[in-house]
């Protein structure tokens, strides 16, 4: 099975990359998690996108507040799919980094979840190794199924509060 690259910023990221990190353990997708920053460790984030195929990596998560160029700058050096967690920072609630994870130019793409949304971006790089990866779709069909009948039973629930 291929891993997923997690990549962050700076720790104060740890926070939202410990989502991806539980939800690519429930799927039990082998994953490293490195922190590199775009402007203070730009050789070792070029290094590990350049040699990211070869080392077994089929997708990369990067994190990053403010200016958040890290998923761009992983992207840069590599044509595995990165997907971008904008992080909430202290200024403009991660608008900040959300638009500079969006606004990629054209030829270098990056994917991008929610503001803090480490799960989904797990879940986004579970999805593209499971193209090639038949029990790990499994695994995911599973997730969705035990998903819905988790809201079906709160639907339930709400219900029998509310004939009260």
């Amino acid at each position: 099975m291929k891993k997923v690259g997690i990549i962050m910023g700076s720790d104060s990221d740890l926070p939202i990359v410990k989502k991806a990190v539980q939800m690519l353990k429930t799927l039990e997708i082998p994953f490293e998690t490195h922190i590199y920053s775009a402007h203070r460790t730009p050789e070792e984030a070029a290094l590990f996108a350049k040699t990211a195929r070869e080392n077994g990596f089929g997708a990369i998560i990067a994190a990053a507040g403010m200016a958040a160029h890290l998923a761009g700058a992983i992207a840069a050096n590599t044509t595995l799919p990165v997907i971008g967690i904008p992080c909430k920072g202290p200024v403009l609630d991660g608008m900040d980094a959300l638009l500079s994870t969006v606004q990629m130019p054209t030829g270098i793409p990056v994917a991008a979840v929610a503001i803090n949304g480490g799960a989904n971006a797990a879940l986004l790089a579970a999805q593209i190794i499971a193209v090639e990866d038949k029990e790990l779709a499994a695994r995911l069909d599973a997730k969705r199924a035990a998903d819905r009948e988790t809201v079906l039973k709160k639907d339930a629930d709400i219900e029998s509060l509310l004939e009260d």
